[in-house]
Protein backbone atom coordinates (compact mmCIF):
# COMPACT_ATOMS: atom_id res chain seq x y z
CA UNK A 1 0.00 0.00 0.00
CA UNK A 2 1.44 3.40 -0.85
CA UNK A 3 -0.04 6.14 2.15
CA UNK A 4 -1.44 9.43 1.03
CA UNK A 5 -2.76 12.90 3.35
CA UNK A 6 -4.47 15.75 1.48
CA UNK A 7 -4.51 18.98 2.41
CA UNK A 8 -4.18 22.42 1.93
CA UNK A 9 -3.18 26.60 2.13
CA UNK A 10 -5.75 28.34 1.74
CA UNK A 11 -7.91 25.71 -0.52
CA UNK A 12 -4.74 25.14 -3.06
CA UNK A 13 -4.61 21.81 -2.50
CA UNK A 14 -2.46 18.72 -2.28
CA UNK A 15 -1.76 15.29 -2.04
CA UNK A 16 1.11 14.16 0.08
CA UNK A 17 3.05 10.99 -0.20
CA UNK A 18 5.13 10.46 2.84
CA UNK A 19 5.87 6.50 2.52
CA UNK A 20 9.64 6.90 1.24
CA UNK A 21 10.55 8.79 4.68
CA UNK A 22 11.55 5.86 6.03
CA UNK A 23 14.10 5.06 2.87
CA UNK A 24 17.55 4.68 3.45
CA UNK A 25 18.71 8.06 2.27
CA UNK A 26 21.44 6.67 -0.45
CA UNK A 27 18.51 4.16 -1.90
CA UNK A 28 17.83 4.18 -5.63
CA UNK A 29 13.97 5.84 -5.51
CA UNK A 30 11.82 5.13 -8.60
CA UNK A 31 11.03 8.37 -10.12
CA UNK A 32 6.78 9.50 -9.74
CA UNK A 33 5.92 9.41 -13.37
CA UNK A 34 3.91 12.25 -15.07
CA UNK A 35 0.88 9.31 -15.61
CA UNK A 36 1.16 8.93 -11.68
CA UNK A 37 0.92 12.50 -10.76
CA UNK A 38 -1.89 13.04 -13.60
CA UNK A 39 -4.01 10.21 -12.21
CA UNK A 40 -3.50 11.00 -8.65
CA UNK A 41 -4.52 14.76 -8.91
CA UNK A 42 -7.63 14.04 -11.27
CA UNK A 43 -10.36 14.87 -9.30
CA UNK A 44 -13.29 12.98 -10.61
CA UNK A 45 -11.28 9.49 -11.03
CA UNK A 46 -8.53 10.02 -8.24
CA UNK A 47 -7.88 11.57 -5.13
CA UNK A 48 -8.15 15.55 -6.61
CA UNK A 49 -5.66 18.27 -6.08
CA UNK A 50 -3.30 21.00 -7.84
CA UNK A 51 -0.29 19.14 -7.14
CA UNK A 52 1.35 16.25 -5.53
CA UNK A 53 4.27 16.94 -2.71
CA UNK A 54 6.34 13.72 -2.38
CA UNK A 55 8.95 13.56 0.48
CA UNK A 56 12.40 12.13 0.18
CA UNK A 57 15.80 12.09 2.22
CA UNK A 58 17.69 14.35 0.22
CA UNK A 59 20.62 11.49 -0.22
CA UNK A 60 17.77 9.95 -2.65
CA UNK A 61 16.86 12.74 -4.48
CA UNK A 62 18.80 11.89 -7.46
CA UNK A 63 16.49 12.66 -10.07
CA UNK A 64 16.84 16.51 -9.01
CA UNK A 65 19.97 18.01 -10.58
CA UNK A 66 22.51 20.54 -8.78
CA UNK A 67 20.65 20.58 -5.93
CA UNK A 68 21.61 22.79 -3.05
CA UNK A 69 20.81 20.60 0.42
CA UNK A 70 23.00 22.84 3.04
CA UNK A 71 21.46 21.28 6.68
CA UNK A 72 18.24 20.24 5.09
CA UNK A 73 17.24 16.54 5.60
CA UNK A 74 14.36 16.35 3.39
CA UNK A 75 13.77 17.39 -0.24
CA UNK A 76 10.19 18.70 -1.33
CA UNK A 77 9.62 16.91 -4.32
CA UNK A 78 7.08 19.25 -6.39
CA UNK A 79 4.69 18.24 -9.32
CA UNK A 80 1.91 20.42 -10.76
CA UNK A 81 -1.56 18.48 -11.35
CA UNK A 82 -0.35 17.76 -15.30
CA UNK A 83 2.41 15.97 -14.28
CA UNK A 84 4.95 18.67 -14.67
CA UNK A 85 7.90 19.28 -12.63
CA UNK A 86 7.74 22.61 -10.96
CA UNK A 87 10.80 24.73 -8.88
CA UNK A 88 8.54 25.71 -5.82
CA UNK A 89 5.43 25.89 -4.12
CA UNK A 90 4.71 28.43 -1.25
CA UNK A 91 1.49 26.82 0.17
CA UNK A 92 2.85 23.36 -0.52
CA UNK A 93 5.99 24.14 1.84
CA UNK A 94 4.26 25.00 4.29
CA UNK A 95 2.19 21.63 4.67
CA UNK A 96 4.91 20.00 3.93
CA UNK A 97 7.01 21.34 7.09
CA UNK A 98 3.61 20.96 8.56
CA UNK A 99 3.98 17.17 8.23
CA UNK A 100 7.74 16.61 9.19
CA UNK A 101 6.78 18.67 12.49
CA UNK A 102 3.36 16.38 13.02
CA UNK A 103 5.35 13.10 12.09
CA UNK A 104 8.16 13.79 14.55
CA UNK A 105 10.77 14.30 11.48
CA UNK A 106 11.39 17.63 12.52
CA UNK A 107 11.41 19.12 16.24
CA UNK A 108 13.18 22.32 16.16
CA UNK A 109 11.17 25.77 15.10
CA UNK A 110 13.42 26.16 12.22
CA UNK A 111 14.65 24.27 9.99
CA UNK A 112 15.51 24.18 6.35
CA UNK A 113 13.81 22.36 3.11
CA UNK A 114 15.75 21.08 -0.26
CA UNK A 115 13.49 22.25 -3.40
CA UNK A 116 14.42 22.46 -6.97
CA UNK A 117 13.75 26.38 -6.58
CA UNK A 118 17.07 26.18 -3.29
CA UNK A 119 16.94 26.32 0.12
CA UNK A 120 13.67 27.20 1.75
CA UNK A 121 14.12 28.16 5.21
CA UNK A 122 10.53 27.52 7.42
CA UNK A 123 10.03 29.03 10.94
CA UNK A 124 7.21 28.00 13.31
CA UNK A 125 6.26 30.40 15.21
CA UNK A 126 4.86 30.24 19.30
CA UNK A 127 1.39 30.10 18.10
CA UNK A 128 1.96 27.62 15.48
CA UNK A 129 1.98 29.58 12.24
CA UNK A 130 4.13 28.84 9.57
CA UNK A 131 6.05 30.85 7.92
CA UNK A 132 8.39 29.92 4.57
CA UNK A 133 11.24 32.32 3.55
CA UNK A 134 11.08 32.06 -0.39
CA UNK A 135 14.34 33.76 -1.46
CA UNK A 136 13.97 37.04 -3.63
CA UNK A 137 11.40 38.29 -5.75
CA UNK A 138 13.22 39.08 -9.47
CA UNK A 139 11.50 41.50 -10.91
CA UNK A 140 11.97 41.81 -15.11
CA UNK A 141 10.61 43.03 -17.94
CA UNK A 142 7.08 44.82 -18.63
CA UNK A 143 4.61 42.46 -20.80
CA UNK A 144 0.99 41.70 -21.35
CA UNK A 145 -1.51 39.28 -20.41
CA UNK A 146 -4.52 38.78 -22.58
CA UNK A 147 -8.00 37.47 -22.14
CA UNK A 148 -10.70 37.35 -24.71
CA UNK A 149 -9.00 40.31 -26.09
CA UNK A 150 -8.81 42.30 -23.39
CA UNK A 151 -5.00 43.29 -22.83
CA UNK A 152 -3.45 43.76 -19.41
CA UNK A 153 -0.34 45.23 -18.24
CA UNK A 154 1.98 43.16 -16.32
CA UNK A 155 6.08 42.34 -14.87
CA UNK A 156 7.55 39.91 -15.67
CA UNK A 157 8.68 38.10 -11.57
CA UNK A 158 11.11 35.16 -10.77
CA UNK A 159 10.59 33.22 -8.04
CA UNK A 160 12.22 30.71 -9.38
CA UNK A 161 9.19 29.80 -10.82
CA UNK A 162 8.15 31.97 -13.47
CA UNK A 163 5.28 34.39 -13.05
CA UNK A 164 3.34 37.82 -14.68
CA UNK A 165 1.64 40.11 -12.21
CA UNK A 166 -0.82 41.95 -13.39
CA UNK A 167 -2.12 44.68 -11.33
CA UNK A 168 -5.60 46.18 -12.59
CA UNK A 169 -7.86 48.62 -11.81
CA UNK A 170 -10.04 45.86 -13.81
CA UNK A 171 -12.47 43.61 -10.80
CA UNK A 172 -10.87 40.84 -10.97
CA UNK A 173 -13.62 38.39 -9.48
CA UNK A 174 -15.43 39.36 -12.82
CA UNK A 175 -12.22 37.41 -14.75
CA UNK A 176 -12.87 34.40 -17.08
CA UNK A 177 -9.96 32.03 -15.99
CA UNK A 178 -11.39 29.05 -16.97
CA UNK A 179 -9.10 28.76 -19.95
CA UNK A 180 -5.07 30.37 -19.93
CA UNK A 181 -4.33 33.83 -20.80
CA UNK A 182 -2.38 34.42 -23.40
CA UNK A 183 1.08 35.64 -22.98
CA UNK A 184 4.54 36.38 -24.35
CA UNK A 185 5.59 32.56 -25.75
CA UNK A 186 8.97 34.22 -26.02
CA UNK A 187 9.11 35.68 -22.40
CA UNK A 188 8.27 32.53 -21.05
CA UNK A 189 8.71 29.42 -23.12
CA UNK A 190 8.26 27.58 -20.16
CA UNK A 191 4.64 28.34 -18.99
CA UNK A 192 3.98 31.32 -16.98
CA UNK A 193 1.87 31.61 -13.55
CA UNK A 194 -0.63 34.82 -14.45
CA UNK A 195 -1.82 36.84 -11.39
CA UNK A 196 -4.27 39.47 -11.61
CA UNK A 197 -4.07 42.05 -8.49
CA UNK A 198 -6.94 44.22 -7.27
CA UNK A 199 -4.96 47.19 -4.66
CA UNK A 200 -7.61 47.29 -1.89
CA UNK A 201 -5.67 49.77 0.62
CA UNK A 202 -6.85 53.19 0.70
CA UNK A 203 -3.19 54.66 0.26
CA UNK A 204 -0.98 53.04 -1.72
CA UNK A 205 1.41 54.32 1.52
CA UNK A 206 -0.53 52.19 4.07
CA UNK A 207 2.12 50.87 6.56
CA UNK A 208 0.39 47.63 5.61
CA UNK A 209 -0.77 47.26 2.20
CA UNK A 210 -4.26 44.78 0.90
CA UNK A 211 -4.53 43.39 -2.21
CA UNK A 212 -7.06 40.56 -3.61
CA UNK A 213 -5.46 38.20 -6.49
CA UNK A 214 -6.68 35.58 -8.68
CA UNK A 215 -4.18 33.23 -10.71
CA UNK A 216 -4.07 31.23 -13.45
CA UNK A 217 -1.38 28.63 -12.90
CA UNK A 218 0.79 26.85 -15.58
CA UNK A 219 -0.21 23.33 -15.23
CA UNK A 220 -2.78 23.75 -13.56
CA UNK A 221 -5.74 26.03 -14.36
CA UNK A 222 -7.16 28.71 -12.18
CA UNK A 223 -6.54 27.86 -8.61
CA UNK A 224 -7.53 29.04 -5.23
CA UNK A 225 -4.24 30.33 -3.82
CA UNK A 226 -0.53 30.63 -5.37
CA UNK A 227 2.10 31.38 -2.39
CA UNK A 228 4.58 32.08 -5.08
CA UNK A 229 2.49 34.12 -7.04
CA UNK A 230 1.00 35.95 -3.70
CA UNK A 231 4.81 36.96 -3.22
CA UNK A 232 5.58 37.65 -6.52
CA UNK A 233 2.82 40.14 -6.12
CA UNK A 234 3.28 41.54 -3.03
CA UNK A 235 7.22 42.39 -4.60
CA UNK A 236 5.52 43.81 -7.68
CA UNK A 237 3.02 45.86 -5.86
CA UNK A 238 5.28 47.51 -3.55
CA UNK A 239 7.39 48.26 -6.48
CA UNK A 240 4.89 49.90 -8.52
CA UNK A 241 4.89 52.10 -5.69
CA UNK A 242 8.63 52.67 -5.17
CA UNK A 243 8.82 50.25 -2.17
CA UNK A 244 11.08 47.95 -1.54
CA UNK A 245 10.24 46.74 1.60
CA UNK A 246 6.58 46.08 3.39
CA UNK A 247 4.25 43.85 4.37
CA UNK A 248 1.23 42.60 1.78
CA UNK A 249 -2.19 40.81 3.00
CA UNK A 250 -3.13 39.21 -0.17
CA UNK A 251 -6.33 38.02 -0.60
CA UNK A 252 -6.92 34.94 -2.24
CA UNK A 253 -10.28 32.74 -3.39
CA UNK A 254 -9.19 30.11 -0.86
CA UNK A 255 -8.84 32.10 2.09
CA UNK A 256 -5.55 35.05 3.14
CA UNK A 257 -1.80 34.99 3.48
CA UNK A 258 0.75 37.38 4.34
CA UNK A 259 3.98 38.17 2.85
CA UNK A 260 6.64 40.23 3.96
CA UNK A 261 9.21 41.93 1.98
CA UNK A 262 12.42 42.94 2.27
CA UNK A 263 15.26 44.00 -0.27
CA UNK A 264 16.91 40.65 0.35
CA UNK A 265 13.78 38.29 0.62
CA UNK A 266 10.29 37.79 0.70
CA UNK A 267 8.26 35.45 3.62
CA UNK A 268 5.17 33.96 3.27
CA UNK A 269 2.84 33.20 6.07
CA UNK A 270 -0.64 31.48 6.26
CA UNK A 271 -2.59 28.29 7.25
CA UNK A 272 -1.57 24.69 6.62
CA UNK A 273 -4.55 22.28 6.68
CA UNK A 274 -4.75 18.56 6.86
CA UNK A 275 -7.94 16.73 6.05
CA UNK A 276 -7.65 13.23 5.51
CA UNK A 277 -5.34 10.61 5.14
CA UNK A 278 -5.07 6.97 3.46
CA UNK A 279 -3.67 4.36 1.24
CA UNK A 280 -3.85 4.22 -2.58
CA UNK A 281 -5.30 0.65 -3.67
CA UNK A 282 -2.34 -1.02 -5.64
CA UNK A 283 -3.95 -2.35 -8.41
CA UNK A 284 -4.90 0.85 -9.67
CA UNK A 285 -1.65 2.98 -8.72
CA UNK A 286 -0.19 0.52 -10.90
CA UNK A 287 -1.45 1.71 -13.67
CA UNK A 288 0.76 4.95 -14.44
CA UNK A 289 -0.75 5.90 -17.24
Amino acid sequence: MTRFLKGHGTENDFILLPDLADLDPTAEVPLLSAGQVRRLCDRHAGIGGDGVLRLLPVGAATEAENLTTGDARWFMDYRNADGSVSEMCGNGARLFAKYLLEAGLESTSTFDLATRGGLRRVTRSRSGELSVDMGPARLGVESVARIAGAEFAGRQVSMTNPHLVCLTEVTVSALDLSGPPIVDGDLFPDGVNVEFVNLLSDTPAAAQLHVRMRVHERGVGETRSCGTGACATAAQVLAQIGRDSGEVIVDVLGGEVRVTVTPNTTTLSGPAVFVASGDIDPDWWAISE
